[in-house]
């Protein structure tokens, strides 16, 4: 029986290939399977856009076996476990036959990625090796030119809104919205309306070919879009 395989937790940065750490890049050189999920059948992968160039580098890139699993958007828990289940026998397939397999992910693995819930199911089984990525809000936050915690100011990440951000922003000095294309118009007026010094800064699809930096909240919202609010009293 062969050797089981490893896996890798890539996280690919923003958009920008250049900012690929060169670990990351060392590996998606070598590895013979890369996976890389999207959100449906129809639909490209972002992260797979970002290593392209890396494999397409690669003597044997005919070879590389590329498995894309549908990780689709939806909210009801009982169908992504089975979404995750499925993910994660497919790439422990390749793993049980002795294959390394490198899960690529927007971002850093760590933070709001879909590769968290595959690791949880294989960890135990498999070796894992995660490798850190540049994340949206500090890549949104060098493009804004904002240094967006000093001292001892502390930093909210909120990937979604609900009825805590109003007491969140109490206790923020700077708040990251995640996928800001689900922002309210009430939302926004709640942020604006409080009453401190404020900068908010939005990047649309930041580090890639069409980014934009909006001073305030973006209009478009498309979906990579993040705002970043700081307190400057």
């Amino acid at each position: 029986m062969s050797e089981k395989g490893k896996l890798y937790g890539i996280g690919v940065g923003p958009g920008d290939v250049e900012l690929l750490t060169l670990k990351a890049a060392r590996i998606l050189k070598t590895v013979p399977v890369i996976c890389s999920p999207k959100s449906a059948k129809e639909k490209d992968s972002i992260a797979l856009s970002i290593v392209e160039p890396i494999i397409d580098e690669r003597e044997d890139s005919n070879k590389v076996m590329l498995v894309e699993p549908i990780f689709p958007m939806i909210e009801n828990d009982e169908q992504l476990e089975k979404v995750w289940d499925s993910a994660a026998e497919l790439i422990a397939h390749y793993l049980d036959s002795g294959r390394d397999v490198a899960f690529v992910t927007l971002g850093d693995p760590s933070v709001f990625s879909t590769f968290s819930y595959v690791q949880k199911r294989l960890k135990e089984k498999y070796e894992v090796e995660v490798i850190p990525g540049i994340t949206a809000f500090t890549a949104c936050a060098a493009a804004c030119e904002i240094p967006i915690v000093e001292k001892n100011q502390v930093l909210t990440i909120v990937p979604k809104i609900d009825d805590r951000l109003e007491e969140i922003m109490n206790y923020s000095d700077s708040i990251v919205l995640m996928k800001a294309s689900r922002n309210t118009k009430e939302l926004e007026e709640l942020i604006e309306s409080k009453n401190k010094e404020k900068i908010i800064c939005s990047v649309e699809n930041c580090t890639r070919e069409n980014e934009k930096i909006i001073d305030g909240f973006s209009e478009d919202k498309p979906y990579l879009t993040t705002t970043l609010i700081k307190f400057t009293e």
